[in-house]
């Protein structure tokens, strides 16, 4: 799914290039509508509403059968061990199958992963685009990841061997801020563009741009 028009995306990457002005740091970003699918968790869910509803048979058969009865005819019978079971087999299979239908409608998959493991897969998520994009891959090791999650409403900031020897992570919690709040108000481009300023900002401060610096690192924004 695309989030930017490639004007939006101009004024990200346009960002980026104003803040490399200053810095020998390089600046890549990216936008991800998701940092992982989630099938785990849905399954996990779907695994666990069909064990309660094979439960709930066990404990209080007598419902489920009457209304079986009443279904197929109105007449009650005798049930048999064998009935029992596929019974028993049926809910459970049942269950799974429309708790995984259910969740089939993103909105409600995403809201019933807990916020917890979004935070921590987007982390892995963005640690492995930082090691891909971002990592080593300048003389001076002065790479920094700008990760925008979508569906998770997450976002992170990764720098370079050089730069975290110089600046607290702490440090880039303005730029997160800055990002954060222009993009909760629908302003995708924008708020990146500001996450990215302030973090030209800080490079700037510690690795100044020196006169045969090159730009090692492509300006535009990935969107993924």
């Amino acid at each position: 799914m695309a989030y930017l028009t490639e004007e939006q995306h101009k004024i990200v990457s346009d960002a980026v290039g104003e803040a490399e002005l200053q810095t020998s740091g390089e600046i890549v970003t990216v936008l991800a509508d998701r940092s992982d699918n989630y099938n785990d968790v849905a399954l996990l869910w779907a695994a666990a509403l069909s064990f309660t509803a094979m439960s709930a048979f066990a404990v209080l058969p007598e419902p489920f059968l009457n209304l079986w009865d009443a279904l197929v005819g109105g007449w009650s019978h005798e049930w048999t061990t064998g009935e029992l079971a596929s019974m028993t087999i049926a809910l459970g299979l049942i269950a799974f199958a429309t708790v995984w239908a259910v969740q089939l409608w993103e909105p409600l998959k995403f809201a019933l992963i807990p916020a917890p493991l979004k935070t921590a897969r987007v982390h892995a998520q963005a640690i492995k685009h930082f090691k891909v994009g971002a990592e080593r891959r300048t003389h001076g090791h002065t790479g920094v990841l700008v990760y925008l999650s979508m569906r998770e409403h997450r976002a992170e900031i990764f720098a370079d061997d050089s730069i975290a020897e110089k600046v607290e992570p702490e440090v880039w919690g303005e730029a997160m801020g800055d990002m954060l709040a222009e993009i909760k108000q629908g302003h995708i481009a924008e708020g990146m563009a500001a996450g990215v300023r302030d973090v030209g900002f800080v490079l700037g401060q510690h690795f100044p741009r020196s006169d045969d610096d090159e730009n090692e690192l492509p300006d535009r924004l990935i969107e993924v």
